[in-house]
């Protein structure tokens, strides 16, 4: 078996390199690891970290399994994991950020349940491990950290209404499946809508999330944070109306002679 790590890159310096070191010198009995890095065009040094990276692991194995693609300008999150998902080689996928908030000694544990044949889709769940709603805990910034707990108890608690569910975190970074479950499904959202837009339309294509407790430790804006405040709460909600009836199906007759899911954009 082969797990895919897809890790999306735009502006993360400070944590770059020692998530990078974590993930790649990761082991996992039986499990072998392809490493799919997405770099958006930084303006902090993280495009020549990654490049530095990269020809260290492919000088000392030109056969590594890594992938390094670089982006000519930043398109968002969702964008980048859509850009990865085109290059997958694995049997699994596991979307992984470039800061620190996520223990990757849970990798384990998030693939189990489709090792075991209990799921083809798993939620990494902060709340769950948490055990409580308040899992962003800002330092010297109890306002943000207010708005942000009550922010998700609201936008969980849509989703979770309109897509007739009772997840704990349908917003978490680790979401792992099956490379089988995106086959044909139609994907177009480039922020962090589509969080929404891709647990949406695994729920719709049949693929119900199991949830395990995962280790989080939140930042806030000054260590990096770049959810817009003001402006991405309103394409969280567009997102979670739209991607529950939009289209669903790729339509192969539109897909490029490469077959690449991102061309096929409406």
């Amino acid at each position: 078996m082969k797990l895919s790590v897809i890790i999306p890159v735009f502006n993360e310096a400070h944590t770059l390199l020692t998530l990078l070191n974590r993930v790649w010198n990761h082991n996992i009995s039986g499990i072998d690891i392809e490493l799919i890095i997405v770099e958006s065009n930084s303006t902090d040094g993280s495009r020549e970290i990654v490049k530095t990276f990269a020809a260290r692991i492919k000088e000392a194995n030109p056969a590594a399994a890594l992938q390094l693609i670089l982006e000519d300008k930043p398109r968002g999150k969702g964008h980048a994991v859509r850009t990865g998902f085109n290059a997958v080689t694995g049997d699994i996928i596991l979307i992984q950020d470039a800061d620190l908030e996520y223990d990757i000694n849970d990798y384990e544990s998030l693939i189990q349940p489709i090792l075991r044949g209990h799921a083809s889709f798993v939620l990494g769940s902060r709340h769950l491990s948490a055990g409580s709603w308040r899992i962003r805990q800002f330092s010297n910034d109890r306002i943000n950290s207010v708005l942000f707990n009550f922010g998700g108890i609201f936008f969980h608690t849509l989703f979770n209404i309109v897509y007739g569910q009772w997840l704990t975190d349908p917003t978490t970074m680790f979401k792992v499946f099956k490379r089988s479950c995106i086959t044909d499904i139609f994907f177009t959202a480039n922020r962090f809508d589509f969080d929404y837009e891709l647990v949406g339309k695994l729920i719709r294509s049949g693929y119900l999330p199991f949830e395990v407790p995962v280790s989080y430790e939140s930042r806030c804006f000054k260590d990096g944070k770049k959810i817009r405040i003001f402006s991405d709460p309103w394409t969280w909600l567009v997102a979670i109306l739209k991607y529950r009836f939009s289209r669903l199906k790729i339509d192969k007759a539109l897909l490029p002679a490469d077959g690449n899911k991102i061309g096929n954009k409406a």
